[in-house]
């Protein structure tokens, strides 16, 4: 595009009552609604000032391969409710654009509205059979009739959680009520508009070790107060492992000790002694991880914690390797830690659609018992103390840092609970577990209540 042509298109943007900014390399405009921008680049032969074309310059959610469409809408509006009857709104909490849309279309007919016409972003990765993203309505060209569909979504602890995402790049959080499963809260703040907080696929780190704590118990090989002995560091077949910087070895820790300080080599020591498929169906069986069931009312990701030998074994224990879950999964986890009853989390009750929810063994009292000793020590003096401090009831956490091969810092992972309330986080490149994910955390864990 010759400078002329950018100057018509300035004019062209200006005259339809937009602000617009001109740098040496792009334009900035803002109109309708929302803000857009070009990069201009120089030709590689020509020199002269070219456009870096991309789909986001017509609007800012068009994507590579998306297209925008204009007809009677694929489902009716929906008005959402929180389980207090306040309406949830994209303006309101713009975390839950895609999970409205996505409610739209799977309950719109069910909900009692009448289609309108729109504008709208018809997404690369929908497919014919309602798989793939929901379309991303962005104008109503003739009013529809909205149809009322509850959720489970707590005004309160979505507000807490849009607000401490916000102070954190690429950062996710989900809250669910431990009794019930039913999901409270799902915050996303990312560039991308990615749900990682339902379908993220991250190693988890060590708050994996609520569910590797509860299989070195659950087979017999330690207890809570049985012995988890803390070396510098562990070898597993080739592979050596280390603790986090400063961390003391302790040759005569409990498990208690090792969980609450979070020591990665008192659970690799246990890689020998586990067989290759015992975290697999320990996190399925009892946590009701990895099976591809959940049906939670949109689409989300259940966890994988695939069948492991070698240092792969060692590795899985301590949330790395090929082991992969999501805020949601983990969030889920501390509910099954807290209770001992799986409960699988649903956004919209079961029986809107006859939908059958996962299912799961859940957990020994026993085993419950050491868990929720460890998770309340852990939150008291352990790792998490600093984060969780000031948080009055039941309390219990782990913190966790993910290494992702490629990316300078570890991910931040933080799992935790409050009387009826667990919640998780995950911050990409974020570090340790209480630099990012924790006070996340800890602000939903405060004001979901």
């Amino acid at each position: 595009m010759s400078s002329r042509a950018l100057m018509t298109f300035k004019s062209h943007i200006e005259g339809k009552n937009a602000d617009v900014a001109i740098y040496h390399d792009r334009i900035e405009w803002a109109r309708g609604g929302y803000k857009g921008s070009l990069t201009v680049v120089r030709g590689e032969t020509s020199h002269r000032p070219l456009v870096d074309w991309q789909p986001s310059v017509v609007h800012p959610r068009l994507g590579k391969g998306d297209t925008l469409v204009t007809g009677a809408s694929a489902a009716p509006p929906i008005k959402a409710l929180d389980r207090d009857g306040h309406v949830l709104t994209k303006e309101e909490y713009p975390s839950l654009g895609p999970v409205l849309d996505e409610l739209r279309r799977r309950y719109g007919d069910q909900a009692g509205g009448k289609g309108g016409v729109e504008l709208a972003v018809h997404h690369a990765d929908a497919n014919a059979d309602g798989t793939g993203r929901a379309d991303t309505p962005l104008l109503t060209l003739a009013e529809g009739r909205p149809g009322r569909l509850r959720t489970t979504f707590s005004a309160r602890a979505q507000a807490a959680a849009e607000a401490a995402v916000r102070k954190y790049t690429d950062a996710s959080v989900v809250a669910v009520r431990p009794s019930t499963g039913e999901i409270l809260a799902v915050a996303n703040h990312r560039s991308d508009g990615f749900d990682a907080a339902l379908n993220g696929e991250r190693a988890p780190g060590s708050t994996m070790k609520i569910v590797s704590a509860a299989t070195l118990i659950d087979n017999g090989l330690t207890t809570a107060n049985g012995a988890a002995p803390c070396p510098p560091s562990a070898v597993s077949l080739s592979q050596t492992f280390h603790n986090l910087k400063d961390l003391e070895p302790d040759e005569h820790a409990t498990l208690s000790d090792s969980f609450a300080r979070s020591c990665n080599t008192a659970f690799v020591k246990f890689a020998d002694e586990v067989k290759p498929d015992t975290l697999t169906k320990e996190a399925q069986d009892r946590f009701g991880l990895g099976r591809n069931n959940w049906q939670i009312g949109v689409p989300s990701f259940d966890g994988r914690v695939p069948v492991a030998d070698g240092s792969d074994k060692a590795a899985a224990l301590i949330g790395q390797g090929k082991v992969q879950m999501s805020p949601l999964n983990m969030a889920s986890v501390t509910a099954t830690a807290m209770t001992g009853t799986f409960r699988q989390p649903v956004l919209v009750p079961l029986a809107l659609d006859h939908r059958e929810p996962a299912r799961a063994r859940g957990l020994p009292a026993g085993t419950v018992a050491q868990l929720r000793g460890m998770m309340n020590r852990t939150a008291r003096s352990g790792t998490a103390a600093g984060v969780m401090a000031g948080l009055r009831g039941d309390i219990g956490a782990k913190t966790g840092s993910a290494e992702v091969d490629g990316e300078a810092r570890s991910d931040s992972w933080f799992t935790g609970y409050r009387d009826d309330t667990a919640a998780a986080a995950m911050v990409q490149d974020g570090g340790h577990g209480i630099d990012a994910a924790g006070p996340i955390v800890a602000t939903v864990l405060r004001n979901a209540g």
